[in-house]
């Protein structure tokens, strides 16, 4: 097989996911440690940072894997799921796994999937470690794929885990408060491996506390350690950071980011905090040099693509990977502080998401281009425009993002901005 023939082959064999929703989902780690097994148990060869959260935690990977890199590290980064290739889950130093390494790890190991029958997360993890292992890694950033406790990237023991926030997101699968998707994400704690809690929240912080003494795992709370004073385009020569300017009980200091969301400023936050109680643990050297021009170069460093990301101008089209009620609120306070004439919104959703919450935050002055995006779980253009209708948000139906950009972009002015989201597969169509 070819590459496309494997990457067809892999989504088509197991279950997926990001395509056919809970039923890929697996409750227990069984395949993933009989894989792990089978393989020799590639996951123990490396060091590792492991991120769970509901929001934040691909950002806060790979600020955390730019910074290493920028270091010196031979940093492998694992991310979930990917825009337009396969191979974006899987990267070191910011390259891409080959796809002949892709090709042969499935053919080599064919027989013994059909035998197991793992979830497509199953197997790109058990080829994350394979791959991060065989190229000896010094270090990777792991993120979780869903929850923590019963994720299949959970079998490693990492230096850090880092959990960035918890929100309302897969209820059905995490549990329906706060409280018990806490727990989920909690499972990532390790013995004695201390843990950065990015956002303190009053409903679960006790959860993290109460399970970190458990397993007498340090405690850190970034937001106790910095403090978000203020967040500011900046020019530099020709390009534009975002900068952020923070507090802490040493010292006050900006950062410069190349990522434009606001809402990265939380996730700076935690991916700070994580540094420095990896620098005061002395398990890495990460010199401030480092820690500035890492920040500042995420995208240059890691290919970081969705993440308030230009994708047009003149009209301005801005897309972003947000996809729940938490993150949705963040995009929209950073719509609704931007000068331009009209907005125009191109959103399409899942079927498996809390569509009300979600809707309800949306903007009512804007012009709406509903679309369905391009994977078996995507909600029915029609069925998202009488929801949104029902609460005031008004828009035409259209049967792909690809129709719906394009009629946004025929009826948006020069001045105006066309905002793309709703689901990470609604970005993905659209770059």
């Amino acid at each position: 097989m070819n590459y496309q023939q494997t990457i067809a082959y892999l989504f088509s064999q197991l279950p997926m996911y990001q395509r056919i929703g809970p039923a890929a989902y697996k409750a227990n780690l069984d395949n993933t440690i009989a894989l792990s097994n089978y393989l020799g148990n590639p996951e123990k060869r490396f060091k590792s940072i492991h991120i769970a959260g509901t929001n934040g935690k691909g950002s806060v990977a790979h600020m955390l894997a730019s910074v290493m890199q920028q270091a010196g590290y031979k940093t492998g980064l694992a991310t979930s799921p990917h825009l337009k290739d396969f191979r974006e889950r899987i990267k070191i130093n910011g390259v891409l796994i080959p796809e002949h390494y892709v090709i042969e790890f499935v053919g080599k190991h064919r027989a013994f999937f059909e035998k197991l029958k793992p979830s497509f997360f199953e197997m790109t993890m058990a080829l994350t470690f394979d791959y991060l292992a065989y190229e000896e890694v010094d270090v990777a950033v792991v993120e979780t794929g869903l929850g923590g406790r019963l994720d299949s990237s959970n079998i490693i023991t990492p230096e850090l885990s880092v959990i960035t926030n918890i929100g309302l997101d897969h209820t059905h699968l995490l549990g329906d408060s706060l409280k018990k998707i806490a727990a989920e994400k909690a499972g990532i704690i390790k013995e004695k491996v201390p843990v950065v809690i990015g956002r303190t929240q009053a409903e679960t912080y006790n959860i993290f506390k109460e399970i970190a003494r458990s397993k007498s795992a340090p405690l850190i709370a970034a937001d106790d350690l910095f403090t978000v004073k203020k967040v500011s385009p900046e020019l530099v020569g020709d390009h534009v950071y975002l900068r952020i300017e923070l507090n802490s009980k040493d010292k006050d200091e900006a950062f410069l980011l190349d990522l434009y969301g606001h809402y990265q400023a939380e996730n700076v936050v935690c991916a700070l905090a994580a540094l420095k109680t990896l620098n005061g643990d002395h398990k890495f050297h990460l010199p401030d040099e480092a820690i500035h021009i890492g920040l500042r170069s995420v995208v240059a460093n890691t290919g970081m693509m969705g993440r308030w990301q230009q994708i047009g101008s003149h009209p301005q089209i801005i897309c972003d990977t947000a996809h729940n009620a938490d993150g949705i609120n963040y995009i929209v306070k950073q719509l609704n502080g931007l000068i331009y004439n009209k907005l125009h919104i191109v959103f399409g959703m899942v079927d498996d998401k809390e569509r009300q919450a979600i809707l309800e935050l949306l903007p009512q002055n804007a012009n709406y281009y509903f679309c369905k995006p391009s994977v078996p779980r995507g909600l029915d253009a029609e069925t998202l425009a009488a929801e949104a209708l029902l609460i005031g948000l008004k828009g035409m139906a259209y049967g792909t993002v690809k129709k719906a950009l394009d009629q946004a972009k025929i009826k948006a002015g020069q001045d105006d901005l066309i905002f793309v989201g709703g689901s990470t597969f609604v970005v993905a169509d659209a770059v």
